[in-house]
Parts: C-alpha cells; structure tokens; sequence
C-alpha cells in the first residue's frame, strides 16, 4: 500500500475538488436589463428621456430610425466543462418616446423557441414600433462567439 505524507494528500485533495468543480456549470451575465421594479418608477406619458436616463440609466442600443427608442440588453451564458459557451436566455426591455420626448411605451421581450415574444407590455398597443429591431437585437445577439469575445477581455 503506497503512503501519502501530509503535502502529498493536500495535492490530491486539491486535484480532485479542481476536477469535482470543472463538473459544475459557471453563468456569466451579460448586459442589463432594468427590473419590474425599477421600471415601476417610470410614468407612461410623464417621464422624459432625461427623467429615465436618471431614473435606470442610459442604454448601450438606441432605436437607429429616427431616435424612437432605448433598448436595454441582457444574456446569460453558461459554461460547462469542455463545452463552448452557450447562451441560455436573452432579454431586450424596449423603452418608446414620442415625439415630444415622453415615454410612449415599455416593454419587456424574450427568446422563446427562436421567436420574440413579448413579457409585458405597460401600454396594450398591438402595433408595436420597432419589432424588426428586437428581433434583430435578440436572434443575432447569441451569434457573438462568445469563447472569442472572452478571451480579448484578458
């Protein structure tokens, strides 16, 4: 029987909880999405751009046809074991301004099956200004190679 002195255990006490945690799925957040609550705050036909930008920050994406929204992205992406990186869920919450610069609208959309799918709406208008973008923001956002984009942040 081959004996371990005390070093020769803690190696291998270490070596298999590295392989025990390797087993385990790692999230990663990308984005940000405001909270129900946060957007609570916000008043439909009262709160300005100014007012939102203090109120849950400014965007990374704005509407790009005449300045008609804010759209505010986030993903989850997991990582497991050898496997590439895959993302699990996308959100896009859509903030509308009218022409006055008064928010007309807030919305919150998913992925569901590789369709839009709208999560809540705080104005019930079917015609919803801008699908193509969402759609856009949402289906082409998981085509990052996200392994190439992780290994330029170090």
């Amino acid at each position: 029987m081959i004996r371990l002195s005390t070093t020769g255990r803690a190696i291998a006490v270490v070596v298999a909880l590295t392989a025990l945690s390797a087993c385990s799925a790692q999230y990663r957040n990308h984005g940000y999405t405001p909270t129900d609550r946060e957007l609570a705050g916000i008043e439909v036909g009262v709160d300005t751009r100014e007012s939102v930008a203090e109120e849950i920050g400014r965007p990374v994406s704005r509407g790009l046809l005449q300045e008609s929204g804010w759209y505010y992205v986030q993903s989850r992406v997991r990582h497991f074991a050898y496997r590439p990186p895959e993302e699990v869920e996308r959100e896009v919450v859509a903030i509308s301004f009218d022409g006055s610069d008064r928010v007309a609208n807030i919305e919150r959309f998913g992925l569901e099956a590789g369709r839009v799918v709208p999560l809540s709406r705080r104005v019930t208008d079917t015609n919803i200004s801008g699908i193509s973008l969402i759609e856009q923001l949402l289906r082409n956002f998981g085509r990052i190679n996200v392994g190439e984009a992780l290994a330029g942040e170090r």
